[in-house]
């Protein structure tokens, strides 16, 4: 590892979170790879803020529901940089859809979201174990509140959601001492993610009843969820098994289930 400087994978990072988190650690003086499977124009513009911020940069597309793809992910920081300190977990989809309307749920959509938001970071974390071994590194899962209260966008995400929590727990245990594990649960995030699903007005009215729910009475920003990632990835050097719930205080109970209104 005779390169300098620390470097770190963040998958979906051209957009939301994951954009949020790669500027951070820019600033924090990581190269970063940017990872991205749809959004092109905006990963491009992610890459040009880290390295604005000083960061050396790969920008890599990738779907990581495709072990090749997140081979070839691991691959681009092994080749530019030669080591890997951390892996951001981040890339993630869902489906949006009432609870009882379950005849209508498409399995192959299941499988979609489990491959990505499950599948998807074992397959990272495999990819990148040597090398997160030899940097005594971490890694950090981006999970939701859905995988612990049950509640979320639609039953597939809740699932995969819930599976990414307790991976999380056993990579903590079965990787100690030599990498950290921990994950981020985020309630509602003020990002396009849900205005794209859900239209203006239902990003709005889900907000509005998110916040309504919470004892803080507040959404969280990218920037927020960055912020608590970049300690994790960057600090927090005993702490590992880890589910931070990044939630305004949600899990404290409330009126307000965050899902979609029915």
């Amino acid at each position: 590892m005779n390169h300098p400087r620390k470097v770190a994978i963040v998958t979906g990072s051209g957009t939301g979170v994951g954009a949020a988190t790669a500027l951070s650690l820019a600033r924090r003086g990581w190269d970063i790879v940017i990872n991205y499977s749809r959004s092109e124009s905006e990963a491009r513009a992610s890459d040009a803020a880290c390295r604005a911020a000083g960061a050396d940069t790969r920008l890599v597309r990738g779907d990581v529901a495709q072990d090749a793809d997140c081979r070839a992910i691991a691959q681009a920081a092994v080749d530019a940089w030669q080591r890997i300190d951390a892996l951001v977990n981040n890339a993630g989809v869902s489906v949006f859809g009432k609870d009882a309307a379950w005849e209508a749920l498409d399995a192959q959509a299941f499988q979609r979201v489990l491959a990505v938001n499950t599948v998807g970071p074992f397959q990272m974390v495999r990819a990148c174990l040597p090398h997160l071994k030899a940097a005594r590194g971490a890694i950090v899962n981006v999970s939701s509140v859905a995988g612990s209260l049950g509640i979320g966008s639609s039953v597939p995400y809740i699932a995969s959601k819930g599976a990414l929590n307790a991976m999380t727990l056993h990579l903590a245990r079965s990787l100690a001492p030599e990498i950290r594990v921990n994950a981020v649960c985020p309630a509602l995030i003020t990002s396009r993610w849900f205005v794209d699903a859900l239209g203006e007005a239902g990003y709005e009215q889900l907000k509005a009843r998110a916040e309504a729910g919470a004892p803080l009475h507040r959404a969280s920003t990218p920037e927020d969820v960055a912020e608590a990632v970049t300690w994790l990835v960057d600090g927090a050097r005993t702490v590992t098994g880890e589910l931070i719930q990044l939630d305004a205080g949600l899990h404290l109970g409330g009126p307000a289930p965050l899902a979609p209104a029915r």
